[in-house]
């Protein structure tokens, strides 16, 4: 199919951009990489009136440091983060997150702005950015806010994102954790995640101390797995097994609920594992 009949504008600024998103209200939608809103348009289950296309605002794919803290613009490649010195040397997980998206066509074009506002909950970032204490700065008519990724990704295909507003970066605070993984299972065909977990940990005497894990595939929201973090000074596999404790697995045609369970204690129990091991430690 193709999309429906729509208006398009390319604005310099953000401001430019935000005056469109107030001028057509609900009509406008906003593009980046494409690779969420186009199929959407072409299947028709979106059908905007005006699309915002806000890649000529440079400032967007910007990746920068800012006060000690890892500012990644909205507008930045999966292909850029992944490859990104700047990334790699602050929380390399990230970087190997975003190399788990997609093909290399679809990390060339697509973007963590739209990744992340889709909030898809198969959806790689999500995981790795509740793990590593992001926030999300958003800009709009009022102004500029900030908002955890703890609270941005509040319901199936919902995020914490206001009217007229737009996602202009994510910003990651200065980690302590001494190593980190992102391991996840794709549904072959999508590439999206039946489970995939990130985490982030300490190790002292050879043993992990503390972890940060967040997980994203397995329901219908991203979650971090508190539960999981608070056993693992009792040992990696017994913690894991707290992997979907407090969660409703998703049960589809891709997974049941009771496998997906199954993958969340494997696949935590495997990147706390690999976050230990680069870390020096041990299980």
């Amino acid at each position: 199919m193709i999309p429906a009949e729509f208006d398009y504008a390319a604005p310099a600024t953000l401001d430019e951009a935000i005056g469109l998103l107030q001028e057509h209200g609900d009509e406008a939608k906003i593009l980046t990489g494409g690779h969420s809103l186009v199929p959407l348009m072409k299947l028709r289950l979106a059908r905007p009136g005006m699309v915002v296309d806000l890649r000529k605002i440079d400032q967007l794919s910007a990746i920068e440091m800012d006060n000690g803290s890892l500012r990644i613009g909205a507008a930045a490649t999966h292909d850029a983060i992944q490859h990104s010195d700047l990334v790699s040397g602050h929380c390399a997980m990230l970087c190997e997150c975003a190399g788990e998206i997609g093909d290399l066509q679809v990390r060339n074009a697509g973007t963590i702005g739209g990744s992340v506002v889709h909030a898809d909950p198969a959806a790689d970032w999500p995981a790795g950015l509740l793990a590593a204490d992001a926030s999300m700065v958003l800009v709009g008519p009022g102004g500029e806010r900030t908002v955890a990724a703890s609270d941005f990704f509040v319901g199936l295909m919902e995020s914490a994102i206001g009217e007229g507003e737009i996602l202009t970066a994510v910003s990651i605070p200065a980690q302590s954790a001494q190593g980190g993984a992102y391991l996840k299972m794709a549904q072959q065909a999508s590439g999206f995640a039946l489970c995939g977990v990130a985490a982030l940990v300490q190790v002292e005497g050879g043993n992990v101390t503390s972890a940060k894990v967040g997980i994203t595939g397995v329901a219908n929201t991203p979650y971090r797995a508190a539960a999981v973090e608070a056993a693992v000074s009792g040992g990696l596999e017994a913690a894991a097994g707290h992997a979907a404790d407090g969660v409703t697995p998703l049960d589809d045609i891709h997974a049941s609920s009771a496998y997906r369970s199954h993958l969340a204690a494997v696949f935590t129990r495997r990147a706390l594992e690999t976050a230990a091991a680069r870390a020096g430690g041990s299980a």
